[in-house]
């Protein structure tokens, strides 16, 4: 017994309820998903799924008619219609469910979902809160469920190539990554339309949630909610989760050190939340600084090319951009390079004493892949092995870009205990790690 370890014990259990699981549904069945959620991203996720011929669309629940029957149209087969994610979530013939609701509603839906016995596939960022995001680890960690967080680069062989890359020293030593997500909304951005009735009152109650009551406004619903902090960490979350999620996986690093942001509504005048110009910062233990600038007044490329993230490294710089990616190597002199006059280094002899430290070489031919995301939950979901973007990993990938927004809000450099989730340097920070929902809401 003591050579038997905790991932023996995993290892088995896994392949228990995988057994179990295929006694009840049979090697061949298909697994039967119920989507809450169908708009923009939600009808996205849906298309990936249906890429897939071992599982079924038996159950949609969305706030809008029109997206469930878009759905239903699509799904070639005959799935039932919810009004309420909770109704859907008691369903027998539901296995698993994607959830792409507004980012204010992931947690509840999520820990819900778990507690019911479902597996969940849970869209980015996965929650408004690192309060929530601990929860939603616990609740999946308690009802043992399969989870993948929708950061699909984790599931993208182009990107799985690029950070085995980095983490194995193909670019040398990094200590400085670049990111970016640039934009131009200049000069009207989303507009300023006015507060008033909403046009359906119990639509937008329930929209609202677990969010506080407030005047509705129409951009505060659907896509353009991402522009206010009740339902959203704005871009920061949006895009930065992306990201921070890929940065990580190619440093090898869990939570920051120490964080800080600045940024602010400099030149739209709309009625946004949200800033218009951002700037984060992250250090990581080691010896490496995070950036990430969002920038909606400007859309100009990040660096010498179009690139969301730029990784430095002693060799070389790695260039990535949604699926693809470029390594430039860095040009190395040596010391007899350093020792020359000013006059020899400016000379065309003294500068091909500058060697590369390695060759040039590109990778990946698309874009980011959601159906291989889904297909890895929809493989997890029968061997009960976890996702290549599971809620722990997803937790860590948000808290870290919700450290930021604390960050911009206090004004703060703050320092971050990743063991104890809270900050050691500032009380009120620590405040924000959390947020009262609206009675009758609660997070079990």
């Amino acid at each position: 017994m003591s050579n038997f370890t905790r991932r023996d014990f995993a290892k088995g259990a896994a392949l228990a309820t995988a057994a179990s699981y295929s006694k009840i549904k049979g090697a061949n069945d298909k697994i039967r998903m119920g989507y809450i959620g169908l708009g923009n991203r939600g009808d996205q996720v849906h298309d990936a799924f249906l890429e897939h011929g071992d599982n079924e669309t038996v159950a949609v629940c969305d706030l809008r008619d029109d997206y469930m029957d878009f759905a239903i149209k699509k799904s070639r087969a005959h799935p039932k219609k919810y009004e309420d994610y909770r109704a859907l979530l008691d369903a027998k013939d539901v296995d698993a469910v994607a959830i792409a609701s507004p980012d204010h509603w992931h947690a509840l839906m999520f820990v819900d979902a778990c507690n019911a016995g479902k597996d969940a596939y849970v869209e980015k960022p996965l929650c408004l809160t690192v309060v929530e995001g601990r929860k939603m680890v616990q609740a999946a960690e308690r009802n043992k469920r399969v989870s993948q967080v929708g950061t699909q680069r984790r599931s993208t062989a182009s990107m799985k190539e690029a950070a085995e890359i980095v983490r194995s020293g193909g670019i040398g030593q990094v200590a400085m990554v670049n990111a970016f997500t640039l934009d131009n909304e200049w000069p009207t951005g989303i507009g300023n339309p006015p507060d008033g009735d909403a046009p359906d009152p119990k639509m937008w109650d329930r929209w609202l949630g677990p969010a506080p009551k407030v005047r509705y406004n129409k951009n505060r619903m659907f896509y353009k909610f991402r522009w206010f902090y009740d339902y959203s960490g704005g871009q920061l979350t949006n895009y930065g989760v992306h990201a921070v999620d890929m940065i990580r996986w190619c440093i090898g690093k869990e939570y920051p050190r120490r964080v800080t942001a600045l940024g602010g509504k400099y030149v739209l005048h709309d009625n946004r939340e949200i800033p218009d110009t951002l700037q984060a910062v992250w250090e990581y233990d080691g010896g490496v600084l995070v950036t990430f600038a969002q920038s909606d007044t400007n859309r100009a490329p990040g660096g010498l090319r179009p690139a969301e993230i730029i990784i430095r490294g002693t060799k070389g710089t790695l260039y990535l951009m949604g699926g693809k990616w470029e390594i430039v190597p860095e040009q190395v002199s040596d010391r007899e390079f350093f020792a020359r006059t000013p006059l020899d280094r400016a000379t065309e002899k003294a500068s091909k004493n500058r060697t590369p430290a390695m060759e040039p070489r590109v990778g990946g031919v698309g874009p980011e892949s959601t159906p291989a995301h889904a297909r890895n939950f929809l493989d997890c979901v029968k061997s009960r092995q976890k996702c290549n973007a599971d809620v722990l990993i997803g937790h860590v990938s948000t808290s870290t870009v919700l450290l930021a927004r604390i960050a911009l809000k206090t004004g703060s450099l703050l320092e971050w205990d990743g063991a104890r989730e809270r900050f050691t340097n500032n009380d009120a920070a620590n405040g924000l790690l959390e947020y009262k929902y609206r009675p009758p809401y609660k997070l079990g």
